[in-house]
């Protein structure tokens, strides 16, 4: 209930709930301002104060950056590592070693995703973590290769390592400069059925491209229509051996996922004993390590074979031993003859401008859905508790640009790695440091076993892992609340399957900003036909929103058509309009003088001081009132009734007149 309804005892002859498209109106209308009261003098008063104040603006901004708890913001290991405690590092080095059995074949699986070489995967997993130790604000997360990033990276270098080094380098510069002028808030532009509707079909992508390593067949294009159609056409060429391996594995690999969440005994802890306790500790462990123990098993098979001269899975191949040197990203490429004895095609030359060209819009999509990615992960994990999007900003883009040094490709917080870290017992970001010294062993020590990895096995675990992204359960929720967010989800869903992923987020993005713009355009406006306790009748029209650019030819034309259809006054209740633009001023001062000519009465009830400053350039001769007895006033001034009320009650009546 507004202001006036509070305060003047009104009876309703008649309301009408109305959002009635402009198009149906013709002539004038009216729009609904706020006015300052204030004297120029006094506005002008305070802007010298304000000018004061910005005067030392730099002195006193880098007074804020340079200071002892901006420092402890910025590097929040300053926070926790002084009370570091030995059950912490228990903690963390259980869940460091942990999460970095599962990133290693993760890594590796990723990176055909991505398209590049196997080792590329792991180069990515490792400085990211010793970044985010420092700057990292959320102890469950860890930075390492994702669904998300490789299917993008794919997508916009093209399986080109040189443009994904490359793209890792400028979209982590791209995040940093974003977190200094703190644009964290653009991750709210995609919203939640986008956002399920991009995972969705991101999952779908992601397990099409592993169904080419399960079956043996080729499989080219960069969508996902394309990618199937290529399979179709090379069906006849399925490797069987690798499609039971890879089938087999997926069974296994989803069985022990299940078997990880079985509890035996009571369901409260204090009533279990050590042999439920350890019991349960063991499936759980089985059920996060599924992954490197089915790739040990797998690997040792398949070692044994190959040593018989059995060659029946195709492996993934010679990866380099030791730890890649650091150098600065690739800013050219160097063109390469093709080699039909390996199937590796020929590599044209590439400047760095052109090599800009073909990231293309990449560099702004792939830092935009990974903040939502890694934002998401720390909420998921945040309990209740604010999340600093800008040091996290920082924190990501710092880690891939360290990334980028060692020839890694994009990395993001991973949902699924940050749950096997919650579930461990991680205590501080401390972890990722032993992710990474365990990733780095690996290159070290473990690479020539790499070589002896089926392709099917690595498929299998990338498809067991995304196929849970398919965010299936939204679809009951949305069509109970809001049906018109399930057909955007669904939007979503087909524009990046159709289309490629960062086309088709954009599109999805987009429309559901027009959904926006329209519902700004049409507020709805209530009409009611009022009569006060003196017998003045009056019409009153009430937005429930601000009046901007889109909806201002809307109300105008309402207003207008009520004002037409009426000889009553009418008043407009401006206590819902909280924003409004020039383009509402150029309205308003229309309708006025449309009001103005036709001898109609007008006025503009409760308008904040604030919106009035947006038309003070404009010549328009508006009737404020701020209480029932101006109001009162000005309506027994139109109906001819002598001047009976004190001055001291129409102290806030004003007739603003701009000459």
């Amino acid at each position: 209930m507004s202001f006036m309804e509070n305060e003047f005892s009104i009876h309703k002859s008649h309301q009408v709930n109305t959002s009635i498209d402009a198009g149906q109106f013709a002539g004038s209308t009216e729009l609904i301002l706020i006015t300052d009261h204030r004297t120029n003098k006094c506005r002008n008063r305070q802007q010298i104060i304000v000018n004061e104040k910005n005067g030392n603006y730099c002195r006193n901004y880098m007074r804020k950056i340079f200071r002892k708890k901006t420092l402890y913001k910025r590097l929040p290991i300053l926070q926790w590592l002084p009370k570091y405690s030995r059950r912490d590092a228990i903690g963390d080095l259980i869940a460091g070693i942990t999460v970095g059995l599962t990133v290693i074949p993760q890594g590796l699986a990723y990176s055909n995703v991505a398209g590049l070489p196997t080792q590329f995967g792991l180069y990515g997993s490792f400085m990211g973590c010793f970044v985010y130790v420092l700057l990292g604000t959320c102890k469950d997360s860890t930075v390492g290769s994702t669904a998300v990033a490789s299917l993008l990276t794919y997508q916009v270098a093209k399986g080109k390592w040189e443009r994904a080094v490359l793209l890792t380098f400028l979209t982590g510069f791209i995040e940093i400069f974003m977190s200094i002028f703190r644009l964290g808030f653009l991750v709210d532009f995609v919203s939640g059925p986008v956002s399920a509707g991009f995972t969705s079909a991101v999952a779908m992508i992601v397990s099409t491209s592993q169904i080419k390593n399960i079956l043996g067949v080729q499989s080219e294009g960069s969508s996902f229509l394309q990618r199937w159609i290529s399979m179709l056409n090379d069906i006849k060429n399925v490797r069987v051996n690798d499609a039971i391996l890879g089938i087999c594995c997926v069974a296994m690999l989803l069985g022990m996922r299940t078997l990880g969440k079985l509890k035996i005994g009571p369901k409260a802890q204090d009533e279990q004993n050590w042999k439920h306790k350890c019991v349960n500790k063991i499936l759980w462990f089985m059920g996060v390590m599924r992954n490197a123990m089915l790739v040990i098993v797998c690997t040792a098979v398949t070692m044994y074979l190959e040593s018989q001269g059995k060659h029946y899975f195709k492996l993934t191949g010679n990866v380099p031993e030791g730890l890649p040197s650091i150098a600065l990203p690739p800013f050219s490429i160097a063109p390469r003859p093709a080699n039909e004895t390996y199937g590796v095609p020929e590599v044209k030359q590439e400047t760095f401008f052109e090599m800009i060209e073909n990231l293309g819009y990449g560099l702004i999509i792939v830092p935009m859905i990974a903040m939502l990615e890694n934002i998401s992960a720390c909420k998921a994990f945040a309990k209740g508790k604010p999340i600093d999007a800008t040091q996290e900003l920082l924190a990501v883009g710092m880690a891939n640009v360290a990334n980028s040094l060692f020839q890694g490709y994009r990395a993001n917080s991973g949902l699924a790695r940050s749950a096997v870290n919650n579930a461990s017992g991680v205590r501080t970001p401390l972890a990722n440091l032993y992710i990474g010294l365990v990733v780095m062993l690996a290159l070290v020590y473990l690479a020539k076993y790499f070589y002896y990895i089926p392709l099917s096995v690595l498929g299998a675990i990338i498809i067991s892992a995304v196929i849970f992204q398919v965010q299936y359960h939204v679809i009951k929720p949305m069509w109970r609340s809001k049906r018109s967010d399930l057909l955007l989800s669904f939007l979503a869903f087909m524009a990046c399957l159709v289309m490629p992923l960062e086309i088709g987020i954009l599109v999805a993005i987009g429309v559901n900003l027009l959904f926006i713009l329209y519902h700004a355009a049409r507020p709805k406006i209530m009409l009611e036909t009022m009569v006060s306790v003196d017998e003045l009748k009056f019409l009153k029209i009430t937005p429930d929103r601000c009046l901007i650019f889109p909806s201002a030819e809307f109300v105008r034309n309402l207003i207008l058509k009520s004002g037409c259809q009426s000889s009553l006054p009418v008043v407009i209740d401006c206590t819902y309009i909280y924003g409004s633009d020039y383009t509402a001023a150029k309205v308003i001062s229309s309708i006025v003088e449309d009001f103005k000519s036709r001898q109609h009465k007008i006025i503009f009830f409760n308008l904040k001081p604030s919106i009035a400053q947006i038309f003070e350039g404009l010549n328009a001769q508006l009737i404020l009132c701020y209480n029932v007895d101006s109001l009162t006033y000005e309506l027994k001034k139109l109906n001819g009734y002598e001047d009976n009320i004190s001055n001291n009650k129409i102290t806030n009546t004003i007739a603003v007149i701009k000459r």
